[in-house]
Protein backbone atom coordinates (compact mmCIF):
# COMPACT_ATOMS: atom_id res chain seq x y z
CA UNK A 1 0.00 0.00 0.00
CA UNK A 2 2.85 2.40 0.77
CA UNK A 3 4.33 1.89 -2.70
CA UNK A 4 1.01 2.56 -4.46
CA UNK A 5 0.65 5.94 -2.71
CA UNK A 6 4.30 6.92 -3.00
CA UNK A 7 4.48 7.11 -6.83
CA UNK A 8 1.47 9.42 -7.35
CA UNK A 9 2.61 11.57 -4.44
CA UNK A 10 6.17 11.79 -5.81
CA UNK A 11 4.85 12.58 -9.29
CA UNK A 12 2.59 15.33 -7.91
CA UNK A 13 5.47 16.79 -5.91
CA UNK A 14 7.83 16.86 -8.90
CA UNK A 15 5.12 18.36 -11.15
CA UNK A 16 4.32 21.08 -8.61
CA UNK A 17 8.02 21.89 -8.23
CA UNK A 18 8.46 22.22 -11.99
CA UNK A 19 5.40 24.46 -12.25
CA UNK A 20 6.66 26.70 -9.46
CA UNK A 21 10.12 26.90 -11.02
CA UNK A 22 8.65 27.79 -14.42
CA UNK A 23 6.43 30.43 -12.84
CA UNK A 24 9.35 31.95 -10.91
CA UNK A 25 11.44 32.20 -14.08
CA UNK A 26 8.72 33.82 -16.20
CA UNK A 27 10.20 36.71 -18.15
CA UNK A 28 8.79 40.01 -17.01
CA UNK A 29 7.45 38.73 -13.69
CA UNK A 30 8.53 40.53 -10.52
CA UNK A 31 7.97 39.08 -7.07
CA UNK A 32 7.03 42.01 -4.84
CA UNK A 33 6.13 39.59 -2.05
CA UNK A 34 3.15 39.81 0.26
CA UNK A 35 2.07 42.98 1.98
CA UNK A 36 0.17 43.47 5.20
CA UNK A 37 -2.36 46.30 5.46
CA UNK A 38 -0.73 49.10 7.46
CA UNK A 39 -3.69 49.62 9.77
CA UNK A 40 -6.65 51.87 10.21
CA UNK A 41 -6.66 55.07 8.18
CA UNK A 42 -3.87 54.03 5.78
CA UNK A 43 -4.29 53.18 2.14
CA UNK A 44 -3.97 49.56 1.00
CA UNK A 45 -4.74 48.19 -2.46
CA UNK A 46 -3.97 44.83 -4.05
CA UNK A 47 -4.95 44.17 -7.66
CA UNK A 48 -3.93 41.09 -9.60
CA UNK A 49 -5.50 40.59 -13.00
CA UNK A 50 -4.48 37.41 -14.81
CA UNK A 51 -4.71 36.41 -18.46
CA UNK A 52 -8.09 34.69 -17.98
CA UNK A 53 -9.76 37.91 -16.88
CA UNK A 54 -7.80 39.95 -19.43
CA UNK A 55 -8.97 37.64 -22.24
CA UNK A 56 -12.54 37.99 -20.98
CA UNK A 57 -12.15 41.77 -21.02
CA UNK A 58 -10.74 41.53 -24.57
CA UNK A 59 -13.90 39.73 -25.67
CA UNK A 60 -16.04 42.49 -24.16
CA UNK A 61 -14.27 45.30 -26.03
CA UNK A 62 -13.45 43.42 -29.25
CA UNK A 63 -16.10 45.07 -31.46
CA UNK A 64 -15.72 48.64 -30.23
CA UNK A 65 -11.96 48.67 -29.56
CA UNK A 66 -10.13 45.97 -31.53
CA UNK A 67 -6.68 47.43 -30.74
CA UNK A 68 -7.39 47.39 -27.01
CA UNK A 69 -8.59 43.79 -27.32
CA UNK A 70 -5.37 42.82 -29.09
CA UNK A 71 -3.36 44.48 -26.35
CA UNK A 72 -5.32 42.79 -23.58
CA UNK A 73 -4.66 39.40 -25.17
CA UNK A 74 -0.91 40.09 -25.21
CA UNK A 75 -0.81 40.70 -21.45
CA UNK A 76 -0.48 37.78 -19.07
CA UNK A 77 -0.64 39.57 -15.74
CA UNK A 78 -1.15 43.01 -14.21
CA UNK A 79 -0.31 43.44 -10.55
CA UNK A 80 -0.71 46.67 -8.57
CA UNK A 81 0.07 47.17 -4.90
CA UNK A 82 -0.48 50.39 -2.99
CA UNK A 83 0.64 50.44 0.62
CA UNK A 84 0.10 53.44 2.85
CA UNK A 85 3.12 54.54 4.84
CA UNK A 86 3.05 55.29 8.53
CA UNK A 87 5.62 55.54 11.32
CA UNK A 88 5.57 51.79 11.93
CA UNK A 89 6.15 50.58 8.36
CA UNK A 90 7.84 53.45 6.50
CA UNK A 91 11.46 52.33 6.95
CA UNK A 92 10.87 48.63 6.22
CA UNK A 93 8.73 49.30 3.13
CA UNK A 94 11.24 51.80 1.72
CA UNK A 95 14.07 49.27 2.24
CA UNK A 96 11.95 46.64 0.53
CA UNK A 97 11.46 48.87 -2.52
CA UNK A 98 15.22 49.50 -2.67
CA UNK A 99 15.84 45.74 -2.55
CA UNK A 100 13.32 45.16 -5.37
CA UNK A 101 15.08 47.80 -7.47
CA UNK A 102 18.49 46.20 -6.84
CA UNK A 103 17.12 42.79 -7.82
CA UNK A 104 15.64 44.25 -11.02
CA UNK A 105 18.92 45.90 -12.00
CA UNK A 106 20.88 42.76 -11.15
CA UNK A 107 18.39 40.57 -13.01
CA UNK A 108 18.75 42.04 -16.49
CA UNK A 109 16.08 44.73 -16.28
CA UNK A 110 16.78 48.17 -17.74
CA UNK A 111 16.07 51.23 -15.61
CA UNK A 112 14.32 53.63 -17.96
CA UNK A 113 13.14 56.29 -15.54
CA UNK A 114 14.59 57.51 -12.26
CA UNK A 115 12.92 60.55 -10.72
CA UNK A 116 13.74 62.08 -7.35
CA UNK A 117 11.10 64.74 -6.70
CA UNK A 118 11.39 67.77 -4.44
CA UNK A 119 8.42 66.52 -2.42
CA UNK A 120 10.23 63.26 -1.57
CA UNK A 121 8.68 61.24 -4.38
CA UNK A 122 11.03 58.59 -5.76
CA UNK A 123 10.04 56.88 -9.02
CA UNK A 124 11.77 54.02 -10.81
CA UNK A 125 10.59 52.44 -14.05
CA UNK A 126 12.18 49.25 -15.33
CA UNK A 127 11.63 47.21 -18.47
CA UNK A 128 12.66 43.77 -19.57
CA UNK A 129 12.66 43.19 -23.31
CA UNK A 130 12.13 40.10 -25.36
CA UNK A 131 14.38 40.13 -28.42
CA UNK A 132 14.49 43.92 -28.53
CA UNK A 133 11.06 44.00 -30.19
CA UNK A 134 8.61 43.73 -27.33
CA UNK A 135 8.49 44.14 -23.60
CA UNK A 136 8.33 40.99 -21.51
CA UNK A 137 7.64 43.12 -18.47
CA UNK A 138 7.33 46.57 -17.01
CA UNK A 139 7.95 47.27 -13.33
CA UNK A 140 7.09 50.61 -11.76
CA UNK A 141 8.11 51.53 -8.23
CA UNK A 142 6.92 54.76 -6.63
CA UNK A 143 7.80 55.85 -3.12
CA UNK A 144 5.75 58.90 -2.17
CA UNK A 145 5.50 60.62 1.20
CA UNK A 146 2.22 58.86 2.08
CA UNK A 147 2.38 55.58 0.15
CA UNK A 148 4.30 53.16 -2.03
CA UNK A 149 2.97 52.03 -5.42
CA UNK A 150 4.30 48.92 -7.18
CA UNK A 151 3.10 47.91 -10.64
CA UNK A 152 4.14 44.89 -12.72
CA UNK A 153 2.83 44.16 -16.20
CA UNK A 154 3.85 40.86 -17.78
CA UNK A 155 3.27 39.84 -21.38
CA UNK A 156 4.42 40.36 -24.91
CA UNK A 157 3.80 44.08 -25.21
CA UNK A 158 4.84 46.74 -27.68
CA UNK A 159 5.81 49.98 -25.90
CA UNK A 160 3.08 51.98 -27.64
CA UNK A 161 0.45 49.64 -26.17
CA UNK A 162 1.15 50.47 -22.54
CA UNK A 163 -0.91 53.67 -22.55
CA UNK A 164 -3.85 51.80 -24.07
CA UNK A 165 -3.56 49.19 -21.32
CA UNK A 166 -3.62 51.89 -18.65
CA UNK A 167 -6.73 53.37 -20.27
CA UNK A 168 -8.44 49.98 -20.58
CA UNK A 169 -7.81 49.03 -16.95
CA UNK A 170 -8.00 52.60 -15.61
CA UNK A 171 -4.54 52.42 -13.99
CA UNK A 172 -3.11 55.94 -13.95
CA UNK A 173 0.61 54.99 -13.53
CA UNK A 174 0.41 52.82 -16.66
CA UNK A 175 -1.12 55.66 -18.66
CA UNK A 176 1.70 57.98 -17.59
CA UNK A 177 4.54 55.53 -18.15
CA UNK A 178 3.23 54.54 -21.56
CA UNK A 179 3.25 58.17 -22.60
CA UNK A 180 6.79 58.71 -21.27
CA UNK A 181 8.20 55.61 -23.02
CA UNK A 182 6.67 56.69 -26.36
CA UNK A 183 8.51 60.06 -26.23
Amino acid sequence: MKTSLFRPFAFALVTASLCLAAHAESPGLVDFGKFTPPGKGSEFVEVQVSSNLLNFAAQLVEKEQPEAAKLLRSVQLVRVNVVGLNDENRESIQKRVQKIRQELEGGGWDRNVNVQGKDGEDVGVYTQTRGGETLAGVAITVVAPKNVVLVNVVGDIRPDQITALGDSLNIKPLKEIGESIKK
